[in-house]
């Protein structure tokens, strides 16, 4: 049988395409920028109908003008604030993919952590995701079949950096809480993964965090020499909310650049 250049039979090369999200809806937040809006974007190039969701109308309105195709749709919604929440869930008629995405981030060494820091980081990383996939859940918006996918980080799960406390333990408990639901899942068809990236260019590096010189010499840690592009993960996320990935259940997606690796 002749095969096509990517070793696939000719005769179904045209039509056979396991990473496709051709009659899926997905549902993205933190879709106003940097690894959300990405992933919304490619996953709308592949087929998907996307619902995108953040707190910025501008901003994602700008991740919504970008989107290929029809049928998609855009919700402001904060998810620290549970009315929020409940109202975009009863827009929603059903799923077949959910990224929770949405998430921030503040340095402080130990020392100068405080509640309102600490509450917010967790409300948002953790709290939010797990409080709207359970609404999800509940009302039965999630078909058999769906992915969860959860973006962590290597933070906190594969290793550690200065001042980076609040958000490595809201990390790693969000990928505890995936692992978990992975089992729980198992039965209703649900698959549930994360994935964990090391640094990546999002407007993270905006904020004046962290000064040039220090991303830097960052960056020289990195065996690729560089820092991760937003499109990079969402490749990712667009693998374990496809068929392609329909055997991997209740793991975390390393893509990092290979700095998790570097010391071992």
């Amino acid at each position: 049988m002749a095969l096509s250049s990517g070793g696939i039979p000719k005769n179904v090369s045209d039509s056979f395409n396991p990473y496709s999200l051709d009659n899926k809806t997905i549902l993205i937040t933190g879709a106003s920028s940097g690894i959300g809006q990405a992933t919304a974007i490619e996953c709308s190039k592949i087929g998907a109908k996307v619902i995108i969701t953040a707190r910025n109308e501008e901003k994602l309105q700008k991740t919504f003008s970008q989107l290929m195709g029809d049928g998609h749709k855009k919700i402001i919604a904060d998810l620290t604030i549970p009315e929020d929440i409940n109202r975009l869930v009863d827009k929603i008629s059903h799923l077949d993919g959910l990224v929770n995405n949405a998430g921030i981030n503040k340095l402080l060494l130990p020392q100068f952590i405080n509640e309102k820091d600490l509450n917010m980081t967790f409300q948002i990383n953790t709290m939010a995701p797990i409080l709207l996939t359970q609404k999800l859940l509940k009302k039965k918006k999630l078909q058999k079949g769906s992915s969860i996918v959860f973006t962590s980080s290597v933070s906190g799960v594969y290793g550690v950096s200065p001042a980076n406390s609040m958000y490595s333990a809201s990390k790693g408990a969000i990928n505890g809480f995936m692992m978990n639901i992975a089992l729980d899942l198992m039965g209703k068809g649900i698959r549930c993964n994360s994935v964990n990236p090391g640094q990546v260019e999002t407007n993270i590096m905006d904020h004046g965090m962290v000064t040039e010189d220090q991303l830097e010499e960052h960056k020289k840690k990195y065996p690729l020499g560089r820092f991760g592009k937003p499109e990079e993960v969402a490749y990712a996320i667009v693998y374990l909310l496809s068929d392609a990935s329909s055997f991997v259940n209740g793991t975390s997606l390393v893509v990092d650049g290979g700095i998790s690796i570097k010391n071992v």
